[in-house]
């Protein structure tokens, strides 16, 4: 009698572990079904494979305010740093230096800002407008912003940036308006190191 009711609990015993089975298995079509495909994504409806609970999105992990965190993997960190007492804006790459080059800054009365900034222009064989006599220059080798254009300032009317000068005769001293002239074969060579969000310190 004993061996009888052992068995019977033994039966019992597959009958569950069977039906826990076959309930495991219709969960898992029911989540898979629950993947967002393009009739339902299309409709506006919402699953729980698509939602990331915001109680699980940390803001206090390192490293969140630092931009570069958006950088594609691999792709390196560009950095210029504008030193106005040297004359010379470094370029960086990962935090190492690559490239350095001579410079003109502003002139007494009409300093280069200092501080953090990010390049915010950038134009190939930029057009000048004289903004003392609305002149316009055309682009080229001789125009007064030369062959490139990387502006990194503005106050919203007037902008400071890098360009071309043909007075390279200057390179070296202050003697712009506040921005940065550059020889055109470094500035070209600088504009294809960067691109827009590039960060840009100007020490003094």
């Amino acid at each position: 009698m004993s061996f009888k009711v052992n068995q019977n609990r033994f039966q019992r015993l597959i009958q569950v572990g069977v039906s826990a089975f076959m309930l495991s298995i219709m969960a898992s079509s029911q989540v898979g079904a629950s993947t967002p495909t393009s009739s339902n994504v299309a409709q506006g409806t919402s699953t729980r494979a698509a939602v990331i609970p915001s109680n699980l999105l940390n803001p206090t992990l390192p490293g969140l305010d630092d931009p570069s965190r958006f950088l594609p993997l691999g792709k390196p960190k560009m950095q210029l740093v504008l030193r106005l007492a040297q004359r010379r804006v470094f370029v960086y790459r990962n935090d190492q230096q690559v490239a350095s080059y001579p410079v003109a800054v502003g002139k007494p009365g009409w300093e280069t800002p200092t501080g953090e900034f990010q390049v915010i222009q950038m134009v190939e064989n930029p057009t000048w407008q004289n903004p003392w006599t609305g002149e316009v220059t055309q682009p080229g080798p001789n125009s007064a912003l030369g062959l490139r254009w990387i502006g990194f300032w503005t106050d919203g009317k007037d902008t400071i940036g890098f360009h071309g000068t043909p007075t390279v005769n200057s390179i070296g001293s202050a003697a712009s308006h506040g921005c940065v002239r550059m020889r055109n074969e470094d500035v070209v060579a600088l504009f294809s190191q960067v691109e827009m969000g590039t960060i840009v310190v100007v020490e003094p």
